[in-house]
């Protein structure tokens, strides 16, 4: 009943024909298998050879082929470079800076059509997927972007005799293992990367794109994901973190999220060496039209804009560090974006959204450590770059920035730095709003052993132009109600310093009472060449303020002075004490001994 269709002659002779066509199609496909493995292992070898010129070779394991899903298996995958035609590049001067090499245990090629392959010289393919390959990228300096090479023809013409056309829809390297290694130091920087993924879409080679600069390697888009690098400083003091990164070069848009700079704990950093001690956070940084393709090629950065969100600076100066006595003019913004980078770069626009940045120094008298901080700032840099053709256009870095200094005073700051100028020029002004004058108690208790215990900033503004050498500008520094208590270390108030401070040396308003003009200065500060640039900063706007406040050098000495004549007279005080001291305890030892005596006696 089942095979009620079998019981016709015909029917079975048409059974057995198609029993048999579908046996010899097997045969035929289990023999091309055999056949063409061996024949698509020698086409790739040769085809890796002639496409770079004899300087990669491919060794490949094993091959499977099924010519009837379209599929191919390859095993045990190398590509590396020969040493030999390497150096005979190198030294007629076409050596390229990348160079690459390449393990895999696995590679599976899917939907492929062979057929068109070996009779049309066409390579079509659906799917190539790599897993946990092991990739080795090596950066040296050979040769400048312009260099011009002998051989210019494009990848397309160099295989177009073996190849018409190369097409890819989709690419996969899952789960790489990347050894980055940079000649360019003193010695031989290397950087491994884990849990990174790669998707290629729509490769293409062929007459059309052969010339196609939108792509990437040939492909419409290249996305790159990076999971939870770590890496350790060579000293060990530093631990560095990336959540993750991501790149697309189809929209030029590269993120890194999670960044941590994190030190070791300040007692075991400042015992081992003599540098300040940093901290930095930052939740995204976003490089907005970056230039992928130039910046592996010779490690030049361009970006158009680039954003950082959320984060956190800190420095702590090291109070074990030795005092600096070399010029800390390379702390300079424009001398360090003119020399500290040797590759070139160019940064249009740099934003900063939501920072804090917060100083740390202990005060060996006092033991304490006083704190400075601007918090929620907000800022827009533009223009950083070295590019000399750039800064024929145009020389000006600027940079515009608004903060609470202290989480409370707004402050406006803007700079212009010329890049060109070798003088370093630069210039600033700023405003900052009002604030309780007490709230930078947590900086001038610890560091200068005076506390404000009232007192209220109406405005402080000041407008400075400096080179390397020297500042000239203007402050104005408007108040009311000045009082300070002058500190011991263990921060008892020296009454006596106190009310010659209140009363001689320190003007309580500005402007005083019953006058409407304030007391401004004009300030000209020369730049010790050991004071490095934020520094030099804040003491040229310091010998504006002092000024403003009634305190000019007379007061001062004379302020040095009764401070250490308090301190004498201090000193005197605890030897008196301790010498009545002493001869209370003596009087009462030579009774006591006395006593003693007589009871014996």
């Amino acid at each position: 009943m089942a095979f009620k269709f079998l019981q016709h002659r015909w029917q079975k002779i048409t059974l057995i024909v198609v029993l048999a066509l579908l046996g010899l199609t097997l045969i035929i496909a289990l023999f091309a298998n055999s056949y063409f493995a061996p024949k698509l292992s020698d086409k790739i070898k040769s085809q890796v050879l002639k496409s770079s010129d004899s300087l990669y070779r491919i060794d490949i394991g094993n091959t499977e082929l099924h010519i009837l899903k379209g599929q191919a298996t390859l095993y045990d995958i190398k590509l590396s470079v020969d040493t030999a035609v390497y150096n005979l590049k190198k030294k007629q001067g076409t050596a390229p800076n990348n160079l690459y090499e390449l393990q895999v245990k696995r590679l599976v090629v899917s939907h492929m059509q062979l057929l068109t392959l070996y009779f049309k010289k066409k390579l079509n393919v659906g799917r190539i997927t790599l897993n946990a390959p092991d990739v080795e990228v090596s950066y040296h300096p050979n040769q400048k972007p312009d260099t011009s090479k002998k051989d210019k023809r494009t990848l397309w013409q160099k295989i177009s005799n073996s190849l018409e056309l190369i097409k890819v829809d989709e690419i996969y390297l899952n789960d790489v293992k990347l050894k980055y290694k940079n000649y360019t130091g003193p010695k031989v920087a290397v950087s491994q990367l884990k849990e990174l993924n790669l998707k290629a879409t729509n490769l293409l080679i062929d007459s059309a794109t052969q010339k196609d600069t939108s792509r990437f390697l040939f492909c419409k888009d290249v996305r790159t994901e990076l999971y939870n690098y770590s890496s350790k400083s060579a000293d060990g003091l530093y631990n560095f973190k990336v959540r993750s990164v991501k790149l697309s070069t189809q929209t030029r848009r590269l993120i890194v999220t999670g960044v941590n700079l994190q030190p070791v704990d300040h007692v075991t950093f400042f015992n081992k060496v003599k540098d300040d001690r940093f901290t930095f956070r930052v939740d995204s940084v976003v490089f907005n039209r970056f230039d992928y393709m130039n910046y592996q090629k010779s490690q030049d950065l361009d970006v158009a804009r680039l954003a950082m969100y959320k984060g956190f600076f800190e420095v702590y100066s090291n109070y074990n560090g030795k005092l600096q006595t070399t010029d800390r003019l390379v702390t300079f913004p424009n001398w360090a974006i003119r020399n500290a980078v040797k590759a070139k770069f160019n940064i249009d626009t740099l934003d900063l959204k939501r920072f804090a940045v917060t100083y740390r120094q202990l005060n060996k008298k006092s033991m304490k450590t006083g704190m400075i901080f601007f918090d929620n700032i907000n800022a827009r840099l533009l223009n950083l770059t070295n590019g000399k053709e750039l800064l024929q256009k145009n020389n000006i870095a600027t940079a515009g920035l608004t903060s609470y200094f202290m989480g409370k005073g707004k402050l406006n700051l803007s700079f212009n730095f010329n890049l060109t100028d070798p003088a370093y020029g630069y210039s600033y002004k700023g405003h900052l709003g009002p604030m309780d004058i007490a709230e930078v108690n947590p900086a001038t208790m610890p560091l200068s052993l005076v506390k404000i215990t009232s007192g209220r900033v109406k405005s402080l503004d000041f407008n400075v132009h400096s080179t390397q050498k020297t500042s000239t500008g203007t402050v104005s520094f408007l108040y009311s109600n000045l009082q300070v208590d002058v500190l011991r270390k263990d921060y008892t108030k020296k009454s006596v310093i106190t009310t010659l401070a209140n009363a001689f040396i320190i003007k309580h308003d500005n402007p005083d009472d019953g006058s409407n003009a304030p007391r401004s200065a004009k300030v000209a500060f020369i730049r010790p060449a050991n004071f490095p640039f934020f520094k030099t900063v804040w003491q040229t706007i310091l010998s504006g303020i002092k000024p403003c406040a009634g305190v000019g050098k007379a007061q001062e000495e004379k302020f040095k002075k009764q401070s250490a004549d308090d301190a004498k007279k201090e000193q005197e005080d605890l030897l008196k004490d301790a010498k009545k001291k002493k001869e209370a305890e003596d009087k009462k030892f030579k009774e006591a001994l006395k006593k003693k005596k007589e009871g014996k006696g």
